[in-house]
């Protein structure tokens, strides 16, 4: 069993790692709640819903099953789940569990983070993207003119992921997930960069996976610690999205999966770097990885002029102009404001090399 332990200025956490968990989850449990609310997906539900209720048994629990995809983190889905919690009589000693990926955690800990104030949660992670979301303590709701605009900083009582849940995932949700891990490895683990550039994503062991996991979160759990609500170097991790959520929120969210527009991000970051710095930054070896891995890299026809109206909504923004990640060394992030006409040209430089290759 792993175990990492996280420091934040509410309180602090521990992110478990092990087979088996969600059977022992109420080991996890550190005080006694009037009543447990579990939050959860159609995709997830049927797996394991069953395996936690069990696990809870002795406590009064109800639960909600949502649909899955990433337009569940609506304004509606957050009114639902406040009023089933007020129908079902939640009070301040109630406890919320989100059982399922990044979507399902950050909808679930944004509803425990504004109920009656803010009650206490536990994330039950299910996808290997989620390895990311779960920690650190950015809960949020999407908007439709931009992605997690509506949001609070606001830590779980603890992170509990079973490695089993990732086994049965589909390839584009194992696609999405190490997109994030090479996120991480870019800002922070060259060697880690590399060692996940060796791999194929068909042919990754769960051993690998394992330690690919553990060394995503302690990387995130650092920065976090840090930095915990974004002042300066949290911001690093944000590398990829600036571009990532305008391309999901222009074509509309759960076209593609989250890491999906991340990795476009990440190689529009690498572009803009590798331009300004004048050398190898790992923009060919991302993009060998990622064709390699049958990620899907186009900006899919969409006016580079409304990505532009769309980038200047990222909360980084400041006075409408846009603030990206961007990289000066392998494991050395920098950010960097960027004026719209320069935002434009390198855009339509970006598109074309990817149409060309």
């Amino acid at each position: 069993m792993n175990q990492l332990h996280v420091t934040t200025s509410t309180h602090p956490y521990t992110i478990t790692i092990d087979s088996k968990l969600r059977y022992r989850l109420q080991d996890f449990i550190s005080k006694e709640y009037s009543s447990i609310f579990v939050i959860t997906d159609t995709q997830v539900a049927p797996l394991y819903l069953k395996d936690v209720l069990k696990a809870l048994k002795g406590n009064h629990v109800i639960y909600s099953v949502l649909p899955s995809g990433e337009s569940t983190k609506s304004i509606d889905h957050y009114y639902q789940l406040q009023t089933m919690a007020m129908e079902n009589h939640l009070d301040r000693q109630s406890l919320i569990i989100a059982l399922g990926g990044g979507v399902i955690g950050d909808l679930a800990g944004f509803v425990a983070s504004t109920f009656m104030r803010g009650i206490d949660y536990i994330q039950v992670p299910t996808t290997i993207l989620a390895h990311d979301s779960s920690v650190g303590g950015k809960v949020a709701i999407n908007h439709e003119l931009g992605k997690n605009m509506i949001g609070n900083f606001y830590p779980p009582v603890a992170v509990v992921y079973d490695i089993e849940t990732v086994q049965s995932l589909p390839v584009r949700e194992i696609r999405s997930g190490y997109a994030e891990l090479v996120k991480e490895a870019f800002i922070a683990d060259a060697d880690f960069l590399e060692r996940l550039f060796t791999n194929s994503l068909h042919d990754i062991t769960d051993k690998e996976l394992q330690q690919h996991l553990c060394q995503g979160i302690k990387i995130k759990a650092n920065i976090v610690e840090a930095d915990e609500r974004e002042a300066n170097i949290r911001k690093y991790l944000n590398f990829g999205h600036t571009l990532a959520h305008a391309v999901e929120s222009t074509i509309g969210y759960g076209h593609i999966t989250h890491g999906e527009a991340v990795s476009i991000g990440m190689l529009f970051a690498l572009h803009i770097s590798e331009q300004l710095y004048k050398k190898d930054l790992g923009y060919k070896s991302l993009l060998t990885w990622l064709r390699k891995n049958n990620y899907p890299i186009s900006l899919y026809d969409i006016n580079i002029e409304t990505l532009v109206f769309s980038m200047k909504l990222d909360k980084k923004s400041t006075n409408q102009e846009v603030q990206m990640v961007l990289i000066k060394n392998i494991g050395e992030p920098i950010i960097r404001t960027m004026e719209e006409t320069a935002l434009l040209t390198y855009l339509h430089s970006f598109k074309k090399e990817l149409t060309t290759i």
